[in-house]
């Protein structure tokens, strides 16, 4: 005798039945977080489930507790609250939090030299990587290099490798992020990749993320950097009279003023931070951002500056090519986009 078609097999009751009661539990959670956020931030008592994420005050009131001398213990309410907050499980809460890593994480990593425990900012941060490690299974995040030996449907092969069969495309395959093991505390040896795969998961929700979030980001990024990049503003227009000219450097140089709070950024940790960067210079509409593109510039001077400084070659090629890219969207920028199309009143029939 078949089964009835209109009853689901089990797993899917069990999956829809979860489902509901998520969104049913959804409502609730938010009102109980806004009320506890309330408790802490008074000036936010006027919160409600519908302006949780577009409320102008939220932001910068939450910004300035974080920033204080006291926070990141941990027996901070606010730390307690983003802690408990994310991990609600609440897509909307989860974003919630996100928007404030770029905080968290500027302030933490740059009061590490004072040796203050931070255990407040440490358990948000781990939380952040624990969300992470079960996303992933335990697998790397890889992308595919596809082989130009190979056609396509955009290039003719020039020409064949001897060592590869001439069947289907091969491709290779590029390790971006490696697999997470999980953590339960933060050690010096572990911090870099704990914060950096914490910004590998505000990278993934960055379309949701606020510009002031970016621009702290972006401000931090110059903090942790350590070195002053105004040397390098006019670096490609110095290059470019260097190259016509055939005359040796004109450009004058400056006594680096380190900054404190300055970090070790190892490539765990400047990987993700330049593709945050990437996109508050080349995302959609960024360049309309002024404020958003100047203060990305900033910052990808200030750590052009350090990667030149540590003599890091693998820092120096994408943050030079970022330095270069930037400046094509730059306004009345005299290098055109050949990609870009024309714009014209005129309907041509």
């Amino acid at each position: 005798m078949s089964a009835d078609p209109q009853t689901p097999p089990p797993a899917t009751a069990t999956a829809t039945a979860t489902s509901t009661a998520t969104a049913t539990a959804s409502p609730a959670k938010l009102q109980t977080a806004i009320d506890s956020l309330s408790s802490i931030v008074p000036a936010l008592s006027t919160l409600t489930p519908s302006n949780l994420l577009t409320n102008p005050d939220l932001y910068s009131n939450i910004s300035a507790l974080l920033r204080q001398p006291n926070s990141g213990a941990g027996d901070n309410n606010l730390c307690r609250w983003l802690y408990d907050t994310f991990q609600s499980g609440v897509a909307d809460l989860q974003l919630l939090v996100l928007r404030f890593l770029p905080v968290i994480a500027g302030v933490y990593l740059s009061r590490v030299a004072d040796r203050k425990p931070q255990a407040g900012f440490e358990a948000v941060l781990l939380a952040l990587y624990a969300h992470e490690t079960t996303s992933r299974a335990g697998q790397p995040v890889s992308i595919t290099i596809p082989d130009l030996t190979q056609p396509s449907v955009y290039h003719e092969a020039t020409g064949k490798s001897p060592s590869k069969s001439t069947g289907a495309a091969e491709s290779d395959l590029a390790v971006v992020s490696h697999a997470l093991e999980p953590h339960g505390t933060v050690r010096s040896t572990r911090r870099a990749r704990i914060v950096g795969v914490a910004l590998e998961l505000y990278y993934t929700k960055i379309a949701h993320m606020p510009i002031s979030s970016k621009i702290d980001f972006c401000e931090f990024c110059k903090v942790w950097a350590g070195q002053e990049g105004e040397m390098y503003e006019k670096f490609e227009e110095d290059e470019e009279e260097n190259e016509e000219g055939g005359v040796g450097s004109a450009m004058e140089v400056k006594v680096r003023k380190k900054v404190e709070g300055r970090v070790p950024l190892c490539w765990e940790l400047l990987q993700p931070v330049m593709r945050i960067l990437a996109h508050c210079l080349l995302g959609p509409n960024n360049n309309k951002e002024v404020v958003l593109f100047e203060k990305a510039n900033e910052a990808c001077r200030s750590l052009f500056a350090r990667s030149m400084h540590d003599v890091n070659p693998k820092a120096i090629l994408p943050m030079r090519s970022l330095m270069r890219l930037s400046k094509t969207l730059m306004p009345n920028s005299k290098h055109l986009d050949p990609t870009e199309l024309p714009y014209s009143d005129v309907i041509s029939l």
